[in-house]
This record gives C-alpha cells, structure tokens and sequence, in this order.
C-alpha cells in the first residue's frame, strides 16, 4: 500500500528516493505513450543505417519524469497535484543504467504548496537531471493499492532475436529446401541464407520457383536448383541428398507435410533412428521470461506412452540446444491429479516417475498438470501444487497431437506468440513450417535447426537464453 504524507507532515529537509533500472520496454511504452518515435530511443533499431544495430539513449523526459514516481507515490505521495516542474539535463541515460532518483523538500508556501529540488544520478555516480519541482501536497491521508492497476504487455518477441544471433554465429547449415515454389516459403529460405543461418539447395518445379523468386524481386542465381516437377519425387530427392551428405537439413516449402514425412519415415532409405519422430514448436510469447516448447502438434496423433517418452526426450532435447539449462517440463492433462477415467493423467505420471529414475534425461519433468498450474505460478499456489515445475514449465507435453495443435495456433492468433518448428528424432531435423507462415517463422525455424545441429554435435549450447529477460 502507497501512503502519503500530508502537507503538515512534511518539514523542509524531508527526502525520498528510488532506483529505477532502464530497461528496452521503458522506451517503447514511452514512444507508445509519448508519440515520440525518434529512432535513436527505440531498441533494436539500426537508425545511423551502417548495418548494425545501435545501442538507444533514453529519452530526456523519459529519466526526467522518474521524479513523478517519487513525488506521486512516495513524498508527498498519492493525492499530490503537480504545479510547476523545469530541468537541466547533463547526460543521457542508456539500457540497463540503474538511475537513482531523489527528491527533496526545500520550500513549503501557502496553499499547500511545497517545493522540491529533484535529481537523477546514474549508478557511477554521474549526475544526469538537475530541476526543481513545485506540488499542492495533499491534506488528507489516502492509502492506494497500486497493484490494481492493470500490467502492461509489450509485443516483442526477444527470445526469437537471441536465438537467431546466437544462430549466426554458427557455420551455415547446408540444406535440402523442398517445393519452395510460393514466396512465403522462398522468402523464408532466402531470408535465412542472408542471415547465414542455412546454405540452401532448392529442390522443386524451376519454372515455379522462378516465378516465386519474381514476385520477391528476388535473384536466385547464387543458389543451386534441382528442377523436379514432382512434389514426391523432390522430398525422395531431399532425403536423398541426406544420405549422399550433401546436406544436414530438410525444410518444407510449399508441399503437403504428409508428402515429405513419407520419405522422411520409410524403413529403406529413411532418415528414422531408434527413437521416433516427433514434432516440436517453440513458441516466442511476449512477457513470458523464457520461450515455452509444446510437443508434439504436428506428427504423432494419439501417442502412447512408449511414444510419450520419445516426444518428451526429443523436446528436452530441443530445450537444451537453446541454452535453457536443466529446462522444466510439464506434462499436460485436463486436472492435477492422477485419474484413471483420463489416460493422460495416467501416462503423465509415468513419464514424471520415469524422469525420476533417469530414463527420461535433462530436465526436471513433473504431471500430470493442468495448463493454468504448468504455466501460471500463482494457480499453482492456489491449488497446493508444490513442484519445481508447477508454475515454471518451459516445456509442454500435450496428451496428443489435437490438444497441441489448437495450443499452439491459439497462442500464435490470440496471444501474439512467433512460432519455429522442428521435427526431431530423424538422422537430421527437418523444419516442418506451416505453408502459412510468413519468412520470419521460417528464419526461426532455421536457427533452432543450426542450434540444434551445433547441440548435438558438440554436447553443448552456443549460448544461453536469459531466463530473467526482461
């Protein structure tokens, strides 16, 4: 609770003081809120145009108005009304500065009014604002709750940025790009070759891709391009190349999922292991601290438990070639509980007890949960859940491949999410997009495919994936 300090109360001397870390988000909700859209205060932004990605400078106002957050919430506090306010600004502020902000009660005048000299110094010490304040201080004690204000949300989708630099940092991952003859999954190949994320070889009908490639104003010459007519015979082809070690990774372009998985599952001259494919998203939601992976949505429509296991290491797996350390999985049925009317919750079980006697490796597993207690740490509270992953789940294991596929769509359509598939479990991934989907799922899928690959050659992450980001 916020509690003011009346206008009798306060005595020339009296101070208050915050420290406010600058963070990306402050500066959209500021541009947003402000109608200032100056490039240099937006994150992410190459606004000198020299091909890199400029560090902002926070807005003047943006450090300047912090004394509002003091003079309203702590002296005087709720019920002041602002009267004057000047500053002299000294320096900029950048991302990641933490600011302290002071304030301090220099003059009191008639009609409530009070004076105060503010300043906002930055963590070394250096002195950013100088200015003077003048407040009507309230009269009359008011207390208030400000945490029923309602929380903002900021559409970014910061996960899929760190995965796609970490990506680049990798050697190029030569691969078999099958039927890319629209130009959404054309664009999305390309995209990720100029992002040296993959090094394609486009296998379909050439008079198809040619016009694609048009529509793009794109130039195609660079890449090379087997002109197969047939859809089939071009994912025969991809899976081909496999074997031949010309490439280490298949993408669906503009063909059926079925018509690839065909070559991609026969017995003779497949890419199957001894552990069965499955299906897995990534999903980059905003707000959330981590990305959230849900398998399997996409191949396996009814699994079984022996398939479960497979679904659930596969993501694990996944989870782990992103950098998230010991990522915590839940796997998911309509209650908490285990009931023997509700298969899933009967499965989930097994697969957590098996995780506890290591036949499940890498990740701290846990069900059955239901969505709202895997991924919401206070419905887990609420209902007595005490678990390392109840409320924490970075990974969902869905009880089949319905359930997974409206929970995957539903975040993308409804809750802003960025969406990278992959299918693990083959000789190598294959990036099972949607035909659908735009150039920048499909670039993400390539850098989940290149950090896996790196994953599974080397035993280890090229880096890490911030579970506090903000």
């Amino acid at each position: 609770m916020a509690t003011n300090k009346t206008f009798e109360q306060i005595a020339v001397g009296d101070t208050a003081e915050i420290v406010r870390e600058c963070s990306s988000n402050d500066l959209l909700v500021f541009a947003h809120a402000s109608g200032n859209r100056n490039p240099i205060h937006l994150p992410d932004t190459d606004w000198t145009g020299d091909g890199i990605v400029d560090k902002p400078v926070a807005p003047a106002m943006w450090v300047g108005g912090l004394a509002s957050a003091v003079l309203g919430n702590i002296l005087p506090g709720p019920g002041t009304v602002y009267k004057s306010q000047s500053f002299r600004f000294l320096g900029a502020a950048a991302v990641g500065d933490h600011l302290h902000v002071k304030v301090t009660a220099t003059e009191k005048r008639p009609d409530n009014i009070i004076v105060f000299d503010l300043t906002v110094t930055r963590g070394d010490g250096f002195r950013l604002v100088e200015g003077v304040a003048e407040v009507a201080a309230p009269t009359e004690t008011i207390e208030f709750d400000s945490s029923d204000i309602p929380a903002l949300l900021v559409q970014r989708h910061r996960h899929f940025n760190r995965m796609i630099e970490l990506a680049k940092t990798l050697p190029a991952l030569p691969t078999a790009v099958v039927a890319p003859d629209d130009p959404n999954s054309l664009e999305g190949a390309l995209m990720a070759a100029r992002e040296g994320l993959i090094r394609p070889v486009l296998i379909g009908a050439k008079s198809r891709i040619e016009d694609a490639a048009r529509e793009l104003n794109e130039d195609i010459d660079a890449y090379e391009l087997i002109d197969i007519e047939d859809e089939m015979e071009a994912a025969g082809r991809a899976v081909a190349m496999v074997h031949e070690g010309k490439v280490k990774a298949v993408m669906k372009g503009h063909l059926h999922t079925d018509h690839l998985l065909h070559h991609v599952v026969k017995r003779d001259g497949g890419l199957r292991t001894k552990r069965r494919i499955s299906h897995v998203f990534v999903m980059d939601i905003p707000g959330r601290k981590t990305p959230v992976l849900i398998s399997d949505a996409a191949i396996n429509i009814t699994p079984d438990l022996n398939t479960k296991v497979d679904i659930t290491q596969n993501a694990i797996d996944a989870a782990c070639s992103l950098g998230l350390e010991t990522p915590r999985v839940g796997i998911l049925s309509a209650i908490e509980t285990v009931n023997p009317a509700i298969p899933s919750s009967l499965d989930a079980a097994v697969l957590s007890k098996m995780a506890e006697r290591g036949q499940i490796t890498g990740a701290v597993v846990d069900g059955p949960l239901a969505m709202d207690n895997a991924i919401d740490l206070q419905a887990a509270r609420t209902k007595g859940i005490t678990s390392l992953v109840a409320g924490r789940a970075e990974v969902l294991i869905v009880p089949n491949l319905e359930s997974g596929n409206m929970l995957a769509k539903e975040l993308t359509f409804i809750a802003h999410a960025e969406a990278a598939g992959l299918v693990i479990g083959a000789k190598v991934p294959v990036m099972l997009t949607s035909r659908a989907d735009d150039g920048r799922s499909r670039l993400a899928s390539c850098a989940l495919a290149l950090l896996y690959v790196h994953w599974k050659a080397s035993g280890a992450p090229v880096g890490f994936l911030d579970r506090d980001v903000k």
